[in-house]
């Protein structure tokens, strides 16, 4: 009989298995899509794109093909001691152990860049505290009724109670022989039904920034606009559309309760996220601004720039700063060759190059200053320099950057991600190939004074921060020209219509840039 029951009690422990898309090799475009079951072979595929297509149909058929989640499999996520999803405990408060709960479900769990799936049979309080995870399939309930029909057949097959209770040695029941009467009580199906039990309400308990509010948090208006806040955040990321305006309001409001809460429970951590608040207030408002073309501090029309945010600004004055520290060559026509490529590879140290990336720059010997990058170092290529000039874009040659390659000890020189890196190489193509500039036939030291001029100016355009202008001798420096030589090219912009009101001393350039060229602006914030 014991033997029975344990095996009727054992669980199953949940199914999971991962899908995950690696690089072959450093360097390399095509990858490697690989399965954690045993019969799962892995793929090698040419590109990152084809490879998470790949990843993702293999798992859809393996959810196709598997088994629906089992109702008494035992949780995965517990099974393996997952701490992921467990908020560590603060200064003021103790670890309290994660309990599981709900239906059993197949769930899908990947990471923010895409490159593994996890499938784990879970249930579903686990699951829902994964961020990234998606419900595949839910076990259905239990069956409850057959234990019950099962115990009403076990107590119909016992005998009735007997109405004469048994006989013991009394000086009362002795006399006569007779034994005593003994009630019985009435069958529970013949019992008057008992009041219904009111339903207990659950405590709601709101989730906001990773945090849990606490019920007992005082005063109740505080908890109830901090778990109204986190229940719009969520609904807010479910958007197909973004509403920055939206967004800087909810940013706002979350400051303002974080602000009164750290007041509540004397919490600095609490206090750093309301200041953090504030400022993501004023960059989704400031990005609403130009995006709605508004002026930031007026009801007038604003300038719709290339770039609309002051982050995507300082990331592309960064990339300027670091070619001007580390440019491998000397000369104007070196030093714009070295913008362009370090903006192709600035996130990976790798990119793709053509012919006509080269040919539409101004420079008199393209093939001569890339095999002067090849011989230093600096730049590798797949294949010969003839071989690049003559790439279409249907063929692009494979390009490399070695110092700004990142590795495990060195990240690499710029925190951008690779969705901003094509943002500011389009920015300063348009900036370098703008029509005017391409028309009067500037030389590459005109062009690299167009990039510093854009990338220094105030919001409405003038020189400098607040119109205080920019040094002779940065500027000089920059374009890799003399001070007098600075001066022609000055002249050059502004007959182009690039600068307007210029007005020089002798250490300091002062203007503005003309209206038509405002859009490509990188203003200081």
């Amino acid at each position: 009989m014991g033997v029975e029951a344990h095996a009727t009690n054992e669980r199953a422990t949940g199914r999971t298995w991962t899908v995950r898309l690696d690089p072959v090799g450093r360097g390399r475009a095509d990858v490697r899509v690989s399965c954690s079951r045993p019969a799962c072979a892995a793929q090698v595929l040419p590109s990152a794109a084809v490879g998470r297509t790949a990843a993702v149909e293999h798992l859809k058929a393996h959810l196709r093909a598997g088994p629906a989640p089992r109702p008494s499999a035992y949780c995965a996520c517990r099974a393996e001691e997952c701490h992921t999803h467990i908020r560590p405990a603060g200064p003021r408060e103790r670890p309290a152990p994660w309990r599981c709960g709900g239906a059993v479900v197949l769930a899908v769990v990947t990471d923010r860049e895409g490159r593994w799936w996890r499938v784990m049979e879970c249930c579903s309080r686990c699951a829902a505290a994964h961020p990234t995870a998606k419900i595949a399939a839910t076990a259905p309930a239990p069956d409850r009724t057959a234990p019950a029909d099962a115990f009403r057949a076990a107590a119909a097959s016992v005998p009735m109670v007997s109405a004469v209770g048994p006989h013991f040695s009394h000086t009362a029941a002795g006399a006569s022989g007779a034994a005593a009467p003994h009630e019985v009580p009435a069958p529970r199906s013949e019992r008057p039904p008992r009041p219904p039990r009111p339903a207990r309400q659950r405590a709601r308990r709101g989730r906001i920034a990773q945090r849990f509010v606490p019920h007992e948090l005082r005063p109740v208006a505080l908890r109830d606009e901090l778990t109204e806040l986190g229940e719009l955040f969520r609904a807010y990321q479910q958007r197909a559309e973004p509403d920055l305006a939206m967004l800087a309001d909810l940013h706002a409001r979350k400051a303002k309760a974080f602000r009164a809460w750290a007041e509540v429970t004397a919490d600095t951590g609490l206090r750093l996220d309301a200041e953090r608040a504030e400022q993501a207030a004023a960059t989704a408002r400031l990005q609403h601004l130009h995006r709605s073309g508004q002026a930031p501090e007026s009801d007038g029309p604003a300038v719709t720039r290339l770039l609309t945010a002051s982050a995507q600004w300082n990331h592309a004055r960064a990339v300027l700063t670091h070619v001007a520290d580390h440019s491998p060559l000397p000369g104007p026509e070196a030093r714009l060759l070295v913008v362009m490529l370090t903006l192709r590879t600035a996130q990976s140290g790798v990119g793709n190059l053509v012919g006509q990336d080269l040919k539409g720059l101004p420079l008199p010997d393209p093939e001569h200053l890339v095999g002067q990058l090849v011989e230093c170092g600096w730049l590798d290529i797949a294949g010969t320099v003839d071989e690049l000039i003559a790439s279409r874009p249907e063929n692009p040659t494979r390009i490399g950057v070695p110092s700004l390659t990142p590795d495990e000890s060195d990240p690499g020189p710029f925190t951008f991600g690779r969705k901003m890196r094509p943002k500011l190489s389009g920015w300063a193509q348009r900036v370098v190939g703008e029509k005017k500039l391409r028309k009067a036939k500037t030389s590459a030291d005109a062009r690299l004074l167009a990039l510093a001029l854009a990338t220094g100016v105030s919001l409405d355009g003038q020189l400098g921060p607040e119109g205080e202008g920019l040094p002779l001798e940065a500027l000089a420096s920059w374009c890799a020209v003399t001070p007098a030589e600075l001066l022609e090219l000055v002249d050059r912009l502004t007959a182009t219509d690039w600068l307007t009101e210029v007005a020089v001393t002798d250490t300091v350039l002062t203007g503005r840039l003309t209206e038509r060229v405002l859009p490509l602006s990188c203003p200081l914030t």
